[in-house]
C-alpha cells in the first residue's frame, strides 16, 4: 500500500489515495487531503457541513449515505456538491473526510 507523509507520519492510503486508518483522520488530515488530492486550499463551513455529514453517518452506519440522502440532508445541489469537491461526493468528499473507499452509489 502507498503511503502519503502528514506532519512526520506515514499514513496508508489505497491507490486512489483513500485513508485506508479511519482512526488517523483529524480535521488537519482533512485539510491536508482537501488542498492535496482536491485542490482545494481552504476548507469552508460549506465544505465541513458535508464532511461532518459523511463522516456522522458512516461512523453510524459503516458506510457512506446514498447522494440522495447525501443531497437532502446537507441542503447542497449536487452541482454544489461538486462545486465543493471537484471530484466529487464519492471520489473527492469521502476522501476528505476519512472514509474508505466507497463501494456503493455515493
Amino acid at each position: 500500500m502507498p503511503y502519503v507523509e502528514f506532519k512526520g507520519q506515514k499514513l496508508e492510503v489505497d491507490e486512489d489515495g483513500f485513508l485506508q486508518e479511519p482512526e488517523k483522520w483529524s480535521p488537519e488530515v482533512a485539510e491536508f487531503f482537501a488542498k492535496h488530492f482536491e485542490g482545494v486550499e481552504k476548507l469552508t463551513d460549506e465544505h465541513w457541513k458535508v464532511i461532518n455529514y459523511l463522516r456522522e453517518y458512516w461512523q453510524k452506519y459503516g458506510v457512506a449515505p446514498p447522494i440522495r440522502m447525501l443531497v437532502k440532508q446537507t441542503g447542497f445541489s449536487l452541482q454544489k456538491i461538486y462545486e465543493l469537491f471537484p471530484s466529487g461526493p464519492a471520489k473527492g468528499a469521502c476522501k476528505v473526510a476519512g472514509l474508505p473507499k466507497p463501494t456503493g452509489c455515493v
